[in-house]
């Protein structure tokens, strides 16, 4: 390891770069006669695509260097060559508007390994496929030690046992150590690549920050506005009344801006004040004539107040049967139903409650979303499923009546954040309603959970609510910190799953 340094820099490769790193890749590749490029093959190189070209020099000696095209990989078989990725070695394949960065080349000189130099391209390369939105990056990694073993193992093993750390390679270690991922075996790949048999692994990098190119004058919001109701029951003459409570609320997140208003599970409850005298069955059946004007009514909040609506929840008749179920109302007119899953013993016995049959994800202006109604908030497979769909934020509106029934909800919530690497909003209705048959008392405290990692609050909660207070709760939650989290996290839950002892799907 080279002592007393005094600077080391990136640079871009000049042509003035070429004889030191001809010596240098003489060096680098002893074991393969011929195998430096030309000076031609470089200045072509610096030509077609300078930014990809760079060099590390350490007290101005060059130090390593990474060489790289940009490809439309989608016309290149899984099982390329290097030879036909690199257009027989003339770089025509390179396209400025491909989508993935295709390492060409990238090594450090004996005298330098040590000092972490390599990670410095690497990083360099991923930085710039971030920069130009590329979808990924990839390149053919040698097994320059799988000569040694090719006798007695298949390249596959060989690669599963670098991976177990039983042999090994410090170069595809490193290369995994640096998020790189196995993907496939490449046969034939290198010509006259003798120690790795002519074998090498495709190596992939995924951007998570990767736009698709759209022609439509629309883009999904990374940084989203959640505008959470923390819905006080209080008694209403009528529906208006009772609309007239919830446009203030939608009118008041709106002005902050907000993406979302999230109302709670049956905020509507009040209207059955005036079938008080019913059987609560009966109570609850006429509540639900009056959802589809609800959620009309809704529907236009969405539009006029430019915000997506999640409408809590309310009694619905469906084929004669009574649902708990919900809308999405978004602000570009369209609306989606959501159901509750798993109604509460209660919920079944005192109004005949049946439970829901579908549930997914839901597409909008700001990621994929899920919303899981109270009581399915306590069953994991739903949520894990969602996020299988590619979930960023769950929403749950609940309705609970005791302490110790919001802590199930609570609770269970934040850790569905937690296992599902995604942000988690609840809200909750307060007070209390003394005509209304089995909905005497509420109690809530509106929150919204994140992971628990580095780039977010060390106890996993982003924004809580007053409890037991009637007030909105406004909360920003960034999309981008769950991708860094699926891919640098301390842990990554979503990742590591072991997927190879079980699986999980809906029927």
């Amino acid at each position: 390891m080279i002592q007393n340094i005094e600077n080391i820099e990136l640079q871009f490769l000049t042509i003035h770069d070429y004889q030191e790193l001809k010596d240098a890749m003489i060096e680098a590749y002893s074991n393969m006669p011929n195998s430096y490029w030309k000076e031609s093959h470089i200045n072509s190189l610096i030509e077609k695509f300078p930014e990809g070209q760079v060099v590390i020099k350490v007290n101005d000696q060059l130090a390593g260097c990474a060489l790289s095209i940009i490809l439309d990989y989608d016309k290149f078989d899984d099982h390329h060559t290097y030879k036909e990725i690199t257009g027989n070695y003339t770089f025509e394949t390179h396209k400025t508007d491909g989508d993935v960065l295709y390492g060409i080349d990238v090594f450090i000189k004996s005298e330098y390994r040590g000092l972490r130099l390599g990670r410095r391209l690497y990083d360099y390369r991923k930085e710039l496929a971030e920069r130009l939105n590329l979808r990924g990056i990839a390149f053919g990694g040698r097994i320059p030690n799988y000569y040694m073993h090719s006798d007695t193992l298949t390249p596959k093993e060989y690669i599963e046992k670098v991976k177990r750390k039983e042999i090994n390679d410090p170069v595809l270690n490193f290369q995994i150590s640096n998020d790189f991922h196995p993907s496939k075996i490449l046969k034939g790949y290198l010509e006259g690549d003798k120690a790795s048999n002519e074998f090498a692994v495709l190596l992939e990098w995924k951007n998570i920050y990767y736009k698709k190119h759209t022609t439509k004058a629309v883009t999904k919001k990374k940084v989203v506005r959640l505008g959470l109701i923390q819905w006080q029951m209080r008694l209403y003459h009528n529906l208006k009344e009772l609309m007239q409570q919830a446009e203030y609320f939608v009118d008041a997140v709106s002005a902050y801006r907000s993406d979302f208003a999230l109302f709670p599970e049956f905020f509507n409850a009040p209207l059955m004040a005036d079938n008080n005298h019913l059987p609560e069955s009966e109570a609850i059946r006429e509540l639900a004539k009056h959802t589809p004007e609800i959620v009309q009514k809704f529907s236009e909040l969405a539009i006029s107040y430019n915000i997506n609506i999640i409408t809590g929840s309310m009694p619905e008749l469906k084929d004669g049967l009574l649902y708990n179920a919900g809308y999405l109302c978004k602000r570009d007119g369209t609306s989606e139903r959501y159901e509750k899953l798993h109604v509460t013993p209660d919920e079944a016995k005192v109004w005949g409650l049946q439970g829901g049959s579908s549930f997914k994800t839901f597409d909008t202006d700001c990621g994929k979303i899920g919303i899981l109604i109270c009581y399915d908030s306590e069953f994991p497979e739903l949520s894990r499923i969602l996020a299988d769909e590619g979930m960023d934020i769950l929403f749950i509106p609940f309705l609970t009546d005791t302490q110790n029934g919001y802590s199930r909800v609570r609770h269970c919530a934040q850790a569905r954040a937690i296992e599902n690497e995604c942000y988690v909003a609840i809200a909750g209705s307060v007070g209390n309603l003394p005509k209304v048959h089995n909905m005497d008392i509420q109690f809530a405290q509106s929150m919204v959970f994140t992971p628990c990692d580095f780039a977010f609050p060390a106890n996993g909660i982003k924004a809580e609510a007053t409890t037991n207070t009637e007030m909105i709760l406004i909360a920003d939650v960034d999309i981008d910190m769950l991708r860094e989290l699926n891919q640098f996290g301390s842990v990554r839950n979503l990742k590591d799953r072991r997927t190879d002892l079980f699986e999980l799907k809906k029927k």
